[in-house]
């Protein structure tokens, strides 16, 4: 299938909009453009604010069981487009085609999941200290929701929130990625094929700084969803609190790994090297800081080496690639001067370290050991293929190195010890940690950090409860 022509979803039409800009959308594999993206005037974005009420004010009077009914349509028609959006996602954003149908499975799972939590959103009957008075909690949709999402995940970033917001009875106006835009046009197509009401769900694409600013100046969305960065994110609070607007804020991290002494060494390498190369390490939950306990160091590197070196780079859409380019050009110049503070710091470069020449934005797995605590690297989210590893003796030690930054989201650690794993759930201060595996996350499962990995939650029930208020009422009756 070829790239799909781009469009914008504005009170339930597919349009280019009013505006006469646009941009390219660039495959990173190859640097060729694979379609243009029009952006949306001002204009547009407030006839997808009024479409958002307007249709927020039809959604949110239907039932539970109809509005599942029109979930689970769309999520079948995602299944019977299943090659083509995963092989689309692969062409924007780079990963290899095997991790594409992984995501895009998730992102149906997200929707499927929620759909049926929506029919159990329940309130509660408080008991009354008067005999003839009743007290009564009611959840209810909290309004049109805006979005903002990252380019890392283009289904599951997106899903979770559409799913989330629909589910709860919400409308929403999102913003993908503007380099990652295919992927959500196709779930709004499967959404708008499967019935959803026109302006319950719009999408938006433009100058991310001019739309977000537009949008959260008007007094139409009660809630604000955002997936990216730290400095985004505060700032996108800012302009949220100017109209009281509720915030969920998904940000970075910047994940401390401690593989210790007792552990399976072997298991701990592979998984690693597994997990910290996936989607070329732009995952916010990437395992990015590598500690290492002193009697198995040297062990421990020369399995993990091996794991490195045997990754194989190459167009995500070819045969056999563990690991696709970085999402654009720009992040090449990040990773190179990543590596070349830490050497200049002290570091030894094991594996890696550059640009894989060709013509897409390729960038070789990267390991590095004895990286001291005063490269970059090992206080900024690399967000790509790099591994730093530096050494620890002691429990306190490693677990004063996991906290010691403002981050908070995810952590890893991998010991035969229950004793250990039990002061870890303690003291690490993450929103997430997996003990001997990678995995921190399912549709049905808490996803969100601490610090200034941001608050709120994606999945599970409490990142249905992010959009939904509580009203209180009390009844004298007899």
């Amino acid at each position: 299938m070829p790239y799909p022509v781009l469009k914008m979803l504005i009170a339930g039409e597919w349009t280019n909009g009013s505006s006469s800009k646009s941009e390219p959308v660039i495959c990173p594999a190859d640097g060729t453009t694979l379609g243009t993206l029009p952006h949306a005037s001002p204009a547009d974005l407030d006839a997808a604010l009024r479409s958002s009420l307007d249709g927020f004010n039809v959604w949110r009077k239907m039932t539970p069981h109809s509005r599942q009914t029109i979930l689970e349509k769309a999520a079948c028609l995602l299944e019977d487009r299943f090659e083509d959006i995963s092989a689309n996602l692969t062409r924007e954003m780079g990963k290899p085609v095997s991790e594409s149908r992984i995501e895009l499975r998730v992102a149906i799972d997200l929707l499927r999941w929620y759909a049926e939590e929506g029919k159990r959103v329940y309130g509660r009957i408080i008991p009354s200290r008067f005999p003839n008075m009743q007290h009564e909690a009611r959840k209810e949709p909290v309004g049109p929701v805006v979005a903002f999402v990252a380019w890392n995940f283009p289904a599951t970033n997106v899903m979770r929130k559409v799913a989330g917001a629909l589910a709860a009875g919400c409308s929403i106006t999102i913003k993908p990625s503007e380099e990652t835009p295919a992927t959500a046009i196709a779930i709004g197509r499967a959404l708008t094929d499967a019935g959803l009401p026109a302006g319950v769900l719009n999408i938006v694409f433009g100058v991310p700084p001019e739309v977000s600013e537009h949008l959260l100046a008007s007094p139409i969305p009660r809630k604000l969803s955002f997936t990216g960065s730290v400095p985004v994110g505060i700032h996108l609070q800012k302009l949220a609190a100017q109209n009281m607007i509720r915030c969920t804020m998904e940000l970075g991290g910047h994940s401390p790994v401690m593989v210790f002494e007792d552990c399976d060494i072997e298991s701990a390498a592979k998984l690693c090297a597994a997990g910290k190369f996936r989607n070329a390490g732009q995952v916010c939950i990437s395992p990015t800081r590598f500690f290492i306990q002193d009697k198995i160091h040297d062990k421990f590197l020369a399995l993990f080496k091996e794991h490195v070196e045997a990754v194989k780079v190459g167009d995500g859409l070819a045969e056999g690639i563990n690991m696709g380019p970085l999402v654009a050009e720009r992040r090449i110049e990040i990773m190179d001067g990543f590596v070349s503070d830490a050497v200049s710091n002290g570091a030894e470069l094991l594996v890696g370290g550059s640009r894989i020449q060709s013509a897409g934005s390729f960038f070789a797995p990267t390991l590095l050991q004895e990286v001291p605590d005063t490269a970059r690297i090992m206080t900024e989210e690399p967000f790509g293929p790099i591994a730093p590893t530096a050494r620890f003796s002691s429990l306190e030690e490693v677990i004063h190195l996991a906290n010691s930054l403002p981050f908070g989201l995810a952590a890893y650690a991998f010991t035969g010890s229950a004793k250990t794993a039990g002061v870890l759930k303690q003291e690490i201060e993450a929103g997430m940690l997996a003990i001997n595996s990678l995995h921190v996350h399912s549709v049905e499962t808490p996803f969100g950090g601490l610090k200034f990995s941001g608050y709120g939650h994606e999945g599970g029930i409490e990142g249905l409860e992010v959009f939904l208020a509580t009203r209180y009422s009390s009844e004298i009756y007899g």
